[in-house]
């Protein structure tokens, strides 16, 4: 009952599928908005987890930099787009910065929230045991928050395949998202479905995997 100009039938949108992998290197796109996705991901969390980490432990660093990181929590990464083109160019370098944008300050009011919400009854008793302040830090704080850090970091990875096809859909001569924008200029709804599918699926790999991983490096915190 609807045109298959604005919708495609589901043996239309496999039949573009198999095309887009056969004749147009969709493979190509989809391992560069993987690179860029895990590239601007990790280049936020290697940042954002250390500074979360002194929030959540030292009262004055949490002062001087919660405000800002709170306003900044609000600006939407998409918003950018223009200024980093301007900064940036067109390049690699502007899209992971929209993905950094988006995953850094989310990820460190959730790492000083999660640090700073340690058990206070096990930092007293490392105290009672003689443990010092650097003691604390090293043997309670972030081991007792590291399944809350790895969770957060599940979480907002999640968020940066979001940032990702925001990022291609400006600029881009490759990625999913860059497909998307060609097919939505040909009016050809069977690869704008299937490229959103694609991301869907790769989005509930890397969760999947993300999980499992947590599940094995923390074992001890599984109820």
């Amino acid at each position: 009952y609807v045109s298959p100009t604005f919708l495609a039938s589901p043996v239309t949108m496999v039949r573009e599928g198999w095309l887009l992998f056969t004749e147009y290197n969709f493979a190509f796109d989809i391992g560069m908005t993987v690179w860029r996705v895990l590239g601007g991901f990790a280049l936020a969390a290697v940042l954002a987890v250390p500074l979360g980490i002194a929030m959540g432990t030292y009262k004055g660093i949490e002062a001087f930099f919660e405000p800002f990181v709170s306003f900044c929590r609000y600006l939407p990464a998409s918003a950018f787009i223009p200024l980093l083109i301007l900064w940036a160019g067109i390049g690699e370098a502007q899209k992971l910065l929209v993905i950094f944008i988006g995953s850094f300050f989310q990820l460190v009011l959730m790492v000083a929230v999660t640090v700073g919400g340690a058990r206070r009854d096990l930092v007293e008793a490392a105290y009672t045991l003689g443990a010092g302040h650097r003691g604390i830090i090293t043997r309670v704080l972030i081991p007792g928050a590291a399944p809350g850090i790895a969770e957060t970091l599940r979480l907002v990875l999640g968020w940066a395949w979001t940032y990702v096809i925001v990022a291609e859909l400006i600029g881009s001569s490759s990625g999913i998202g860059h497909m998307i924008t060609d097919s939505q200029a040909l009016l050809n709804t069977g690869q704008i479905i299937f490229g959103i599918i694609v991301i869907g699926l790769i989005g509930l790999v890397s969760d999947f995997a993300f999980k499992s991983l947590n599940r094995r490096l923390f074992a001890w915190s599984v109820l």
